[in-house]
This record gives structure tokens, C-alpha cells and sequence, in this order.
């Protein structure tokens, strides 16, 4: 008998990358926590203000420290998302975002909150890792699916934030809420690391950390003159001219900088800049309007006007502003794709300034609220949109976390710029013997938040008419740059603050 021996060589099992449905589900779970915390702080503020005893100005530092801390993130996760990896980045941004919640969740006290609301910020900024991840894990029309998921995550995510907040510490407690923010922080960063995949790095070069230490250094002395000008008065000019200058010797040191916070070959691409610059005024528009409506609307009737509602009172009135997070984003998409920058954005500002003049007359009964939050969110949506889809029809796939860091980080700028603004505004008068602004306080903050959108409008005409003096091209289309390993991909577009997405 002769036996037969077969030798069979062991096969390495293969690892099969993650399905399409498991990465859009973390993409959109990601999307809407990194949008509930860019938008849980509004509505809280007076009441951080009573419970730590604090001015406006001080308490809205809150929400200004944590857009700075966005701001930082915005620059560095996706340029570490393209110099590292997906994964890497991801659990780096949910380390962040656990730690930021958990430090005033122990601490329960003004200097653990404005510590951890830096670090929330600058973890929320993970919002713009779905533009990479998705963009190089999902092939084709995928990719266009994933971005609208995302889109209605932002949506969902911004009414979280907004109604969870208040009705966390209207049934518990401030502390309390801290401690529910860092479970899910855990629970989310869990589901990134499981699902997105190991990945080698798509770019290489330095991230500009220095860069942008320094960015945030001039820019914090120029927000805390706006903040404190009235009650420091020389000292704020010091500040003030000490920002001014470092903020222009950055830019000079920026321009020879071979590790530049933001690449220069990208700004000087179609219609960058006036996209940043869109980013920034609509930045501004969302921080002075929601920093008006939560105070005005919890201001108690006893200071002889106001609503007296609480947290959950404003989040429930601004609830139009983040359900119009759901309408308007894919047609702004569409119309960028087909060469239509300039007027999307021009109709985005249009809105949010008709519904800015709104409120600037009506806001003193609960009804007005709804009418002017549903279209000062309609058309922020529409503008962020624009605002993050122009750079990225102009970019490569590895500079897609670069050209989506450059827009959400002046987008950041206008928001710390526009809370900055309407603090100060909110401290130059107050009523006799009390911290409480005067009443028309908030018609003037209307009208200097409604001037922001304008100048949009003025900006994105100037672009458009310059383009078409220099490139009178006998089509308007604009073909995406072709993407990397030469598949068809359709042009992702991300919008902000938060985001949107």
C-alpha cells in the first residue's frame, strides 16, 4: 500500500477591511458627538454663570476656550490623519475629547471647566476625520451616500447637543452631565479603533505645531481685549496691539515656514480664500446668534424682559436652527459641483441675514425665536456647505484633511471672534445694580451679527466677478481633481460647526 502524504502549507488568514455599512455607522456616530459637544455650550451658559457666580463675559470664555481649542484641532487632526494614520488620529482626538469631559466632571469648578472646554474643543474638531477616512476607504459612489449619512448626523448631533445639555441638567446636574459626556466619549473612541482600519500614512512632511501655538497665542490676546476692553481699559489696548502685532509677524514667519499651519499652494487654488473667509463670517453669524438668543431668552422676566426659560427652554427654541442642519446641504453641494461657488454662498449669507434683521426687531416672544432660528440655520447650512466643498474640488486625496483643516479652522477664528464680540457687547451697559445687559443690547448684537453675512455676500460677488475677468472659460464646470490609485470618485464636501458636516 503506498500512502500518500500531502503537505499543506498554512495560509495566512487575509483581513477583510470593514464594510461600507460599518464605516459610515462610525463616521456618523463620530459626526454626531463632535457636533453635540460644539453645541452644548449656549444654552448652558447662564446657568454657568449662576452657578459659578460669573459675569457674561467670563462665563461666555467658556464657549470661547473651547472654540480655540477647536480651532487648534481643526489645523492639526487632519494633517495628523494624513501624516499618520486614520486609526491613530482617531483614538488620539477620543483620548482628548474623554479627558476633556472628565476634568470638570471631578473638578466642578470655573478652572476645570475652562480647561476641559478647550480640550472638548479641540477633540470636537475630529468632526472633519470623516472627510478623510471615508474618502480613501470607500470607493465610488459610496463615497457620495457616506457624506449624506454624515450630513443628517450633523443635524442630529447639533440637536443633541443643544436639547441633551438642558435636559441632562434639568432632571440631574451640570456634573452629572460631564460624567454621561465622558461615557460616550469612551463608547465612541471604542467603535473608532474597532472599525476604521490600520492604514499607511497618505502625505509626509512636518505639522506645524509651533505654528500653531503661536496662531492661537495672538489670537487669544486679541479676544480677551474684545471680552475685557471695558473693564481693564488700558491694559486691553496693551493686549489688543500686542495681538496685532503677533499676529502679523505670524504671517510673515508663516509665508518662509517649510511646516506652515496652513499650505500656501492651497490658498492660492480657485476660490479657497473666499471660502475660508465665508467660513469665518458664518463662524461669526452662529457664535453671536446663539450667544444672544441663550441669554436674552433665559434672562428671568423680573429684570422687565426676557422669557425666564431654562436651558432646555432655549434648546427647545433653537431647535429649527439645528433641524435645518438636515435641508439645503446636498443642493449647495450640487450647485458648488457645477461651478456655482459664488452663488451659494451668497444665498446662504442672504438667509441668515434676513433672518439676523428678523430677530434684530422681533425677539421678544417665544414664536419669533422659531421664525428667525429656522432661517439663520437654513442658511448657515447652505454656506457651510459651499464653504467646505470649494477646496475640495480643487485638492487631491491627500491634501483633503489640509484643505478641510484650513477652512474649519478660520471658521473656528469666526467663531471665537463672534462670541468674543457679542460678550463685550453684552458688558458695556447693564441694568442698574445688576450684571444683566440692557435690553437693547440685543437689537444692536442682531445688526453687528447680520453685517457679518453681508460681507459674504460682498466678498463672494467680488470673487465671482474677478473670475470671470480672468478666466472667461466657455463652461462654468468644474471637473474634481482625479483621485489617488486612479479610482472615480465623486467630490466630498464637509460642512462645519460646528462644523456641519
Amino acid at each position: 500500500m503506498t500512502r500518500l502524504t500531502t503537505s499543506v502549507r498554512p495560509v495566512a488568514p487575509t483581513r477583510l477591511g470593514p464594510s461600507r455599512g460599518a464605516l459610515i455607522s462610525v463616521a456618523a456616530v463620530l459626526a454626531t458627538v463632535t457636533n453635540a459637544v460644539s453645541f452644548m455650550f449656549p444654552p448652558l451658559l447662564p446657568l454657568m454663570q449662576a452657578q459659578f457666580e460669573l459675569d457674561v463675559s467670563a462665563s461666555a470664555w467658556i464657549f470661547t476656550a473651547a472654540t480655540l481649542g477647536g480651532g487648534a484641532g481643526f489645523v492639526l487632526l487632519p494633517r495628523l490623519a494624513d501624516v499618520l494614520n486614520d486609526r491613530t488620529t482617531s483614538l488620539l482626538s477620543g483620548a482628548v475629547l474623554t479627558v476633556g469631559a472628565l476634568t470638570p466632571a471631578i473638578g466642578n469648578s470655573y478652572a476645570t471647566l475652562l480647561i476641559g472646554a478647550a480640550l472638548l474643543g479641540f477633540g470636537s474638531s475630529a468632526q472633519l476625520l470623516p472627510l478623510g477616512f471615508l474618502r480613501r476607504h470607500l470607493p465610488g459612489d459610496a463615497v457620495s451616500t457616506a457624506v449624506s449619512v454624515l450630513i443628517m448626523a450633523t443635524g442630529s448631533g447639533t440637536v443633541a447637543g443643544m436639547i441633551g445639555g438642558g435636559l441632562t441638567v434639568k432632571f440631574l446636574s451640570l456634573q452629572s452631565f460631564f460624567f454621561i459626556l465622558t461615557a460616550t466619549a469612551v463608547a465612541t473612541t471604542v467603535a473608532l479603533v474597532v472599525v476604521i482600519p490600520s492604514s499607511k500614512p497618505v502625505s509626509t512632511g512636518k505639522i506645524g505645531i509651533p505654528g500653531t501655538a503661536w496662531m492661537l497665542a495672538w489670537l487669544t490676546l486679541i479676544l480677551l481685549a474684545l471680552t475685557q476692553g471695558l473693564l481693564w481699559g488700558g491694559v486691553a489696548i496693551v493686549l489688543l496691539l500686542a495681538g496685532v502685532v503677533g499676529g502679523v509677524a505670524w504671517v510673515r514667519v508663516e509665508r518662509r515656514s517649510t511646516s506652515a499651519v496652513f499650505d500656501v499652494k492651497v490658498l492660492q487654488k480657485p476660490f479657497v480664500k473666499p471660502a475660508c473667509f465665508a467660513a469665518a463670517m458664518f463662524g461669526c453669524v452662529d457664535a453671536g446668534f446663539l450667544l444672544l438668543v441663550s441669554y436674552y431668552t433665559q434672562t428671568p422676566t423680573s429684570a422687565g424682559y426676557g422669557l425666564g426659560v431654562d436651558a432646555l427652554g432655549t434648546g427647545l427654541l433653537l431647535l429649527p436652527f439645528a433641524l435645518m442642519m438636515f435641508v439645503g446641504g446636498k443642493a449647495a453641494e450640487r450647485a458648488v459641483a457645477k461651478g456655482r461657488k459664488s452663488a451659494v454662498l451668497i444665498v446662504g449669507a442672504a438667509v441668515c441675514s434676513v433672518g439676523l434683521a428678523w430677530l434684530g426687531f422681533a425677539h421678544q416672544q417665544w414664536w419669533h425665536y422659531l421664525v428667525g432660528a429656522a432661517l439663520v440655520g437654513a442658511g448657515s447650512r447652505v454656506g457651510y456647505s459651499g464653504s467646505f466643498a470649494a477646496p475640495q474640488m480643487v485638492v487631491p486625496e491627500h491634501k483633503a484633511g489640509m484643505a478641510a483643516g484650513m477652512v474649519g479652522t478660520t471658521m473656528a477664528i469666526g467663531i471665537a471672534f463672534g462670541a468674543a464680540l457679542v460678550s463685550g457687547l453684552l458688558t458695556a451697559a447693564t441694568i442698574p445694580g445688576t450684571s444683566v445687559p440692557e435690553e437693547y443690547l440685543y437689537a444692536v448684537g442682531y445688526a453687528i451679527t447680520s453685517a457679518f453675512s453681508l460681507m459674504v455676500v460682498l466678498v463672494a460677488t467680488l470673487a465671482r466677478l474677478r473670475q470671470r475677468r480672468s478666466r472667461p472659460a466657455t463652461s462654468t464646470r468644474i471637473t474634481p481633481h482625479p483621485p489617488a490609485h486612479g479610482r472615480s470618485r465623486r467630490p466630498l464636501a464637509m460642512a462645519g460647526r460646528g462644523q456641519r458636516v
